[in-house]
């Protein structure tokens, strides 16, 4: 495959059951194919966006002291700010060429998970970055409710499979800074380095421009660019894992731009969309047969997460 396909969402929220299940065979045969699809019909509209994109600069335009006293330590960069080169990719030594923030989730009143996670941080200098944060958090997750319905019909499972593991899921909307190029960079690095993501599913905003790359079955690199009204998503190694790799987690890439364009930043917008950490990964019946046997040991969210983060350098062993 030499390019990502395209899917609207509202072929899936319609009436017609068969503009639904046109959806679903869409995304299912491209979730097997190579990992991401671009999405219109989602509910992020573009005074939201246009919002959160000028919050977003607006902080990362602070004065570096000033974003580093939202630097939380010993939670694992999972809330708040986290500084220029900290995260690498999965078995590189180079941090990656960016700096980002984390929002987390907002908890639902009464949930036992009401104290699982670190507490969102709120940005003083910047009176509105927080509450458009909530809200594009917000939307993006329930964007990714119904992709992951669509994606539990196309595997066999019950519609709303996935609902009770997403509600109050560890899921993170992470504002990402590319800033411009000013040296050579060194060993290698690049804006962020081949990796899978962790997550069920996610969904990314900003990949209009290029930078980024998706790697196919046959080992290239192929440009990945969604239209202005479009979300890229992809499939994240927990929800290969669940599916025995029937849905393929993809490894990509954000490479640097040509150097005549070193000085320019790049902002890009991902949200990870995680389950309830005490979630079973365990490889569903519905994708195990002969031809393609169990591939994966059982472990919980959690407990992948934190192998992973400690991989990514964020979590010390």
């Amino acid at each position: 495959m030499q390019q990502i396909p395209s899917v609207d969402l509202r072929d899936f929220l319609s009436d017609d059951p068969a503009r639904k299940q046109k959806f679903v065979n869409e995304i299912g045969k491209a979730y097997e194919e190579i990992g991401f699809v671009a999405l219109k019909g989602h509910f992020l509209d573009d005074e939201l966006v246009e919002n959160l994109y000028g919050e977003v600069r607006n902080f990362f335009n602070l004065p570096l002291e000033t974003k580093e006293k939202y630097e939380i330590p010993g939670i694992g960069g999972q809330r708040g700010y986290v500084s220029f080169g900290k995260e690498s990719a999965k078995g590189r030594s180079a941090g990656d060429l960016k700096e980002f923030w984390h929002f987390g989730q907002y908890v639902s009143e009464g949930s036992k998970y009401a104290n699982a996670y670190p507490d969102n941080v709120e940005v003083t200098e910047l009176p509105h970055f927080n509450s458009v944060g909530k809200e594009a958090y917000q939307m993006l997750e329930k964007t990714g409710v119904y992709v992951l319905r669509a994606l539990a019909l196309y595997i066999g499972l019950d519609e709303f499979y996935f609902d009770n593991y997403i509600k109050d899921g560890n899921s993170i909307l992470r504002p990402i800074h590319y800033p411009p190029i000013t040296d050579e960079p060194k060993d290698g690095a690049v804006r962020a380095a081949a990796h899978g993501d962790i997550n069920l599913i996610t969904l990314l905003m900003g990949a209009q421009g290029k930078g980024l790359q998706v790697m196919n079955h046959n080992g290239e690199w192929i440009d990945a660019m969604a239209e202005p009204d479009e979300l890229m998503i992809n499939v994240g190694d927990m929800l290969s894992r669940h599916t025995n790799n029937k849905l393929k987690s993809t490894i990509h890439q954000v490479v640097n731009p040509p150097r005549e364009l070193w000085g320019s930043s790049r902002y890009s917008i991902p949200f990870f969309m995680h389950p309830v950490s005490d979630m079973k990964l365990d490889c569903l019946e519905e994708c195990i047969d002969a031809n393609n046997p169990k591939a994966f040991d059982d472990i919980t969210a959690g407990e992948f997460l934190h192998e992973r983060l400690v991989e990514l350098g964020l979590i010390k062993k």
